[in-house]
């Protein structure tokens, strides 16, 4: 498995952070303007802690831009909690794993986001040299957007 950590500290409390990062305007807000994500037709108007766990929620697809596909998510949360954390543990187009932790914590007079991202490539594309570190990079530079967002949204 291969792995990327984002930890973030913001100057709200971690409710009220959990309470907006969990939801479809959350996420995508992160992603922006890079990607989007689709949530699944039985999922929208719903949020992570609201999904049942342990069962295939549905697929997502990921839009570059906002509208071309260039991935998607067979979503499945596998833990919520302690606390406010959630732990998605799917698969996509490139990973035959792709598990993402997010975890938020209160911390003095904010809170800390940590995000935890572990992957592991399918057998169809692992074997392309490169592909691991490129993954990596990829995911990693991601992860610093979302942070970026994060604290530019909530300072």
């Amino acid at each position: 498995m291969h792995s990327v950590e984002r930890t973030s500290a913001l100057y709200r409390p971690a409710s009220e952070v959990w309470e907006w990062a969990i939801t479809e305007e959350g996420i995508n807000h992160e992603l922006a303007p890079i990607l989007r994500m689709t949530m699944p037709a039985g999922l929208q108007g719903k949020t992570v802690d609201t999904v049942e766990v342990g069962v295939e929620l549905g697929r997502s697809w990921i839009l570059l831009a906002g509208f071309l596909p260039v991935d998607y998510d067979d979503l499945h949360i596998e833990q919520l909690g302690p606390g406010m954390r959630f732990l998605e543990r799917s698969r996509t187009l490139l990973f035959s794993v792709w598990q993402h932790d997010r975890e938020v914590v209160d911390e003095g007079a904010g809170c800390r986001v940590t995000d935890r991202l572990s992957f592991e490539l399918k057998p169809a594309v692992a074997w392309i040299p490169g592909l691991a570190a490129l993954g990596r990079a990829v995911v990693g530079f991601l992860f610093s957007h979302r942070h970026r967002r994060l604290r530019g949204y909530w300072g």
